[in-house]
């Protein structure tokens, strides 16, 4: 996984009006967390940031008036007008060799078998267990030739090496349904006609 380096300053002012006026200023209010130690409110660059986020669990190396601390984002808030811009951020310190919670998206690969059917995504990010420095951006599964009530469970996705389930290895990600069309029922259609005519 990539590394990307953000400046942040320490931030001594709370509330909403000093929220507003961060991000007036283009930058985001947030909070870097983990290890035992008290939590620190920090203001960030709004673009590097939304930058950064692009990459799902990216690893960030946060330097802070010199001191550079590694972390990966836990919570992400953003404006429900305006997706693309960020309100606060929570950020989780780790260390190399560490291991972390995290949710992988998941992808897929080829097509289903022809009769018209929908996949359906039970589990868009899969939870797992790995090592903080070496997160997979996803994991890919093959949904080539799977038909109408086919699924894939979590215990059948091949994860990279390191990496561990964090969810029951039963569980349904994927599974596939059929796209038919339910038949209105006889007689529906003339008594629609009757009721118009009346």
């Amino acid at each position: 996984m990539s590394e990307v380096k953000i400046s942040a300053e320490p931030r001594s002012e709370f509330g909403k009006g000093a929220a507003r006026r961060i991000r007036r200023d283009s930058k985001v209010p947030g909070v870097l967390y983990g290890h035992g130690g008290d939590p620190l409110h920090l203001t960030l660059p709004g673009h590097d940031l939304l930058m950064a986020l692009r990459t799902p669990n990216v690893l960030i190396s946060l330097d802070i008036e010199g001191k550079t601390e590694l972390c990966i984002p836990k919570a992400v808030q953003r404006d429900v007008l305006r997706q693309g811009v960020l309100t606060h951020v929570d950020l989780l310190i780790v260390k190399s060799g560490e291991k972390v919670n995290v949710e992988i998206p998941v992808h897929t690969e080829g097509e289903l078998a022809p009769g018209g059917n929908l996949l359906e995504h039970v589990l868009d990010a899969l939870p797992v267990l790995a090592e903080a420095t070496h997160i997979p951006e996803s994991v890919t599964v093959s949904i080539d030739g799977l038909t109408s009530g086919d699924s894939v469970q979590a215990k059948d996705i091949t994860l990279p090496s390191g990496v561990t389930l964090d969810v029951d290895e039963d569980a349904v990600v994927l599974q596939v349904l059929s796209a038919q069309a339910e038949e209105a029922p006889e007689g529906a259609e003339g008594e629609a006609e009757e009721v118009a005519e009346a």
